[in-house]
C-alpha cells in the first residue's frame, strides 16, 4: 500500500483511511485538507492510493479492474483497524463509488462512511445511474456533494440516496462543481465529525 499517514498529537480513539478521485492521487490538496483537519481533531488519518494508482502514475481505472480497488479499499480498512478502535472510511467520486462498494459487501468494514462528489452517473446520462448496490449499504454515510455536480444534481442524490438501509445524511456544498475544493475541507470535516459521533 502506498500512502501517508497523518498521526494527532493527541489521539481521540478515531481513524480515517481516504482515498482519490481516478484522475488523481493521495496528494490531492482536498484529501490533504480533510487530513489535516481531522489530525487537528485528534484523529489518525491514512491518505492512500489504490491499486490502479499504485500500478501507473498517470491515467484512468480500467473498470475491469476495479475488484482490485476494492481490495484496495479493504486492506486501508484493516491497516486504520491497527491503530484505532472506530474507523472510517472516505473516498472522493471514484475512490468514495469503490469505497461504498466494498462497503456494500461487508457491514464490518468500518464505522461509517464520508463519500465525497459520488459520481451517481456519468455526466448528462441519469440513465445509468451507479446505485446497484446501494441497497445492500448497511454502513452509515454521510455524502458531501456540489450544487453544481454534473455527475448527479441535488434532487437526484436525494433519491438515490434514500435507497441506502443505513443512517445517511446528506451536505450541500453551495456553488461546487464535481470535486470539491480544499476550501471546502473544514464545513466537510466539522459536519462529519458531528455525524461520526451520533
Amino acid at each position: 500500500m502506498k500512502g501517508w499517514l497523518h498521526e494527532p498529537a493527541k489521539a481521540h480513539g478515531h481513524a480515517l483511511a481516504i482515498t482519490h478521485g481516478a484522475g488523481g492521487n493521495c496528494d490531492a490538496p482536498l484529501l490533504r485538507g480533510i487530513a489535516d483537519q481531522l489530525c487537528e481533531a485528534g484523529w489518525f488519518v491514512l491518505r492512500y492510493d489504490l491499486p490502479y494508482r499504485q500500478a501507473r502514475p498517470h491515467g484512468p481505472p480500467f473498470p475491469a479492474q476495479a475488484a482490485r480497488d476494492r481490495d484496495g479499499v479493504r486492506a486501508a480498512a484493516a491497516a486504520i483497524r491497527e491503530i484505532a478502535p472506530k474507523i472510517y472510511l472516505s473516498g472522493s467520486s471514484y475512490g468514495g463509488r469503490q469505497t461504498s462498494m466494498a462497503a456494500s459487501e461487508d457491514a464490518r468494514l468500518a464505522d461509517a462512511l464520508l463519500l465525497l462528489s459520488y459520481p451517481l452517473h456519468p455526466p448528462g446520462k441519469a440513465d445509468r445511474p451507479r446505485t446497484e448496490h446501494f441497497s445492500a449499504l448497511e454502513i452509515p454515510a454521510l455524502f458531501a456533494h456540489g450544487s453544481r455536480d454534473t455527475f448527479g444534481s441535488i434532487d437526484e442524490m436525494r433519491a438515490a440516496i434514500a435507497l441506502i438501509p443505513a443512517r445517511t445524511e446528506l451536505l450541500t456544498i453551495e456553488g461546487a462543481p464535481h470535486g470539491l475544493k480544499p476550501a471546502n475541507a473544514k464545513e466537510v470535516t466539522s459536519r462529519f465529525v458531528e455525524f461520526a459521533r451520533r
